[in-house]
């Protein structure tokens, strides 16, 4: 293997990387939009009293 064909094979990894890497972090932030609207909806439900105690008489 060449000098030449070496540098455009590790050009092409280090671009694929970069590439996955930026697909990750937007994966990310889209997660994080979704849970803080997820917590903002849980905040505003209907009866938001419901779940805060738990009855263990049998």
């Amino acid at each position: 293997m060449d000098i030449a064909s070496l540098s455009t094979a590790l050009s092409t990894i280090s671009t694929g990387n970069e590439v996955g890497v930026l697909m990750l972090s937007k994966q990310l932030d889209l997660v994080e939009s979704q849970g803080d609207s997820m917590v903002k909806a849980l905040e505003q439900s209907v009866s938001p009293h419901l779940g805060n105690s738990i009855d263990v008489r049998l």
